[in-house]
């Protein structure tokens, strides 16, 4: 159970303060960080699961996605301010910096699968992101013709 609150904690504190780096409006940073943990929470879930890393952050990113829409919609702000701070958590910033280190020391190998498993994890993000986006898109337009059909439909003159 402490491992869990740490984990809140730390993806709570890391999404906050990247809110507050780039100026995220103060009625909103919680939900901002929020996000964040949403999309932490998500991924080291499945981790502890052994899922594999490009599903975890597959999976994350759709749930930061799917969070800043809801919470866009909620604060009626911008999805963005939402989804920004959301996915710092899940950027492998530590393995890049590994993956380079390896490179200027020479370690090519170490580097290139380094470098690579930090290509596969942010395209994972990214393409869950995308499918977030998607998915919504495709579910407001659904609700929006759901509602013209309703409203458009002739009534019955009997």
């Amino acid at each position: 159970m402490g491992n869990i609150l740490i984990q809140i904690g730390c993806s709570f504190l890391g999404s906050l303060g990247f809110a507050f780096i780039i100026n995220v409006p103060r009625q909103s940073l919680h939900f901002a960080a929020l996000s964040g943990v949403v999309g932490w929470m998500v991924y080291w879930s499945l981790t502890q699961l052994h899922l594999g890393l490009s599903i975890a952050n597959f999976l994350a990113g759709f749930c930061v996605g799917i969070a800043g829409i809801i919470f866009s919609q909620i604060k009626r702000m911008p999805v963005t301010i939402f989804n920004i701070p959301g996915l710092v958590p899940l950027v492998p910033g530590a393995t890049a910096y590994q993956g380079l280190v390896m490179l200027l020391n020479g370690q090519t190998v170490q580097a290139n699968a380094k470098l690579v498993n930090v290509l596969l994890i942010a395209g994972s993000i990214a393409i869950g992101y995308i499918m977030s986006q998607l998915v919504a898109e495709f579910y407001f337009r659904y609700r929006q013709n759901r509602v013209f059909m309703i409203v458009d439909e002739p009534s019955d003159p009997d």
